[in-house]
């Protein structure tokens, strides 16, 4: 089932403007600096509350040129362990991150991948037979927020209040657009101090029980998210906040979609 290109078209015109500041700009980028965040969680799952932690990785390698990132996620609670992997492998270009594979796996379910194939400008999914066109800037679950991240430090006087961000995200499944909206600025208090951070909502459509996602990307630590926030419309949620940061391997460590292993060794020289 492939996705009529006419939708797709549509879905990046609330951003534009923010996009138009990056695109053939890709020499002028400021990528955010390579970097581990440590979370603590606070989640209510059917009404029982529940603790734990996160660890989010953002890794950068090569030339200026020919930049490649990694993004991967680890979550953590009480009583059941690890309950979530999803990661992000991809390149960076001018219109900043362009994912090439997500991989998800949920405790007590089989991996999933998610394939950008930018030959055939396809995305595909291993847990259904959907596909979707490649128009350039789709993210997928984990590299949306690094794209926010992106785009703030490329243009960071257009997040104020009201500006509206949309992107296409793929899934494990499926893909759809997801629109941000800027609400404002926000003092949170960290267990690594104090950030005003610019709070972001992905709100879902009227009447809708779907996730409502919620981002704090703090300008005084390099955008990194200090704060996000999952909301489901049965009450459910997920909130987890930054307890600390520490430098990153120097690696990029990126599975094909067949299985195993390729390695980058990071050259940051701008």
């Amino acid at each position: 089932m492939i996705i009529p290109v006419s939708r797709l078209t549509r879905l990046c015109l609330l951003s534009s403007f923010v996009m138009s500041t990056i695109v053939h700009a890709e020499s002028s980028m400021n990528i955010a600096p390579s970097v581990e965040l440590q979370y603590t969680i606070k989640a209510t799952q059917k009404g029982i509350p529940v603790s734990g932690e996160a660890k989010v990785k953002w890794l950068v390698s090569g030339q200026k040129n020919t930049l490649k990132y990694s993004v991967t996620t680890e979550t953590h609670v009480m009583l059941f362990g690890k309950i979530l992997e999803a990661n992000s492998f991809g390149s960076i270009n001018g219109k900043g991150l362009a994912p090439d594979l997500y991989v998800e796996k949920r405790f007590g379910k089989a991996e999933s991948k998610t394939t950008f194939d930018h030959a055939t400008n396809t995305i595909r999914f291993t847990d259904s037979s959907a596909s979707y066109p490649i128009k350039g800037s789709e993210q997928d679950r984990t590299s949306a927020t690094w794209q926010l991240v992106t785009l703030a430090r490329a243009a960071e006087n257009s997040f104020k209040p009201g500006t509206q961000l949309t992107m296409f995200v793929a899934g494990k499944r499926d893909a759809e657009p997801w629109t941000f909206t800027v609400t404002g600025t926000e003092n949170l208090n960290t267990a690594i101090g104090e950030f005003s951070a610019v709070h972001l909502v992905k709100a879902p459509p009227p009447d809708s029980k779907e996730q409502q996602l919620e981002i704090w990307l703090a300008p005084k630590l390099e955008w990194y998210p200090v704060r996000i926030k999952f909301s489901d419309g049965d009450g459910d949620q997920i909130d987890q906040l930054i307890t600390g940061t520490s430098s990153a391997a120097s690696a990029i460590r990126t599975p094909d979609a067949a299985g195993g292993d390729k390695i980058k060794t990071a050259d940051l020289s701008q």
